[in-house]
């Protein structure tokens, strides 16, 4: 454990946690002792913290959503590019119809949720409340990115369960999608709420 003292006022790093994935990205476990913030360095309003954190998810469910697509896209461009090299009984990977069938249907998934990208930061950006949108974004954002990375790495074989390639890296990275920034249950309970089926809005 490191410490850090200053004026009676302590900061302890008690750990650092080894995570699945996100490997580049610290996390540790850190306690503060009689530390004070001043006045010039508060951010917002005194005890409202968790208020701001809720009025800017908007903002970060979108940037999720604006994250993964990138990868995705990366994705099947590489595992394209990987089956029509790959040879099997005498053919490529992508020769397979399953193959490029299942590709062709993933990217359809993603040009479909680029396009709800594109929607909710119109929306945003003219002022409009998008709650519910980008709630549903980062929703489908967390559950596509998992599937076009469970779906490709299939087809990468024993390669993409190595270390080696962008797409395992991928798998276990884009996890934490649907945990971080709110949880898939987190997301649909909101999504319920504004539909008026969750049992606490019909009461």
């Amino acid at each position: 454990m490191r410490r850090y003292r200053a004026n009676q006022k302590l900061v302890a790093v008690h750990r650092k946690i080894s995570k699945m994935g996100m490997h580049s990205s610290d996390t540790a476990e850190i306690t503060m002792e009689n530390v004070r913030v001043p006045l010039d360095n508060l951010i917002g309003e005194e005890g409202r913290g968790f208020q701001q954190q809720m009025n800017q998810f908007q903002n970060e469910r979108i940037y999720a959503a604006a994250g993964a697509i990138p990868a995705m896209d990366r994705a099947i461009q590489e595992t394209i590019e990987y089956c029509s090299q790959r040879k099997a009984f005498g053919k490529s990977i992508l020769d397979n119809q399953y193959v490029h069938y299942r590709l062709a249907e993933l990217q359809t998934e993603i040009e479909c949720l680029r396009a709800m990208l594109y929607q909710c930061v119109e929306q945003h950006v003219a002022g409009e409340d998008i709650t519910p949108q980008a709630t549903m974004l980062k929703l489908k954002s967390g559950r596509l990115i998992r599937e076009v990375a469970d779906s490709c790495l299939q087809f990468w074989g024993g390669m993409g369960y190595t270390d080696d390639v962008f797409i395992s890296r991928m798998y276990r990275d884009t996890r934490l999608m649907s945990i971080g920034g709110g949880a898939d249950e987190v997301m649909l309970n909101v999504i319920c709420k504004f539909m008026g089926t969750d049992p606490g809005s019909r009461s």
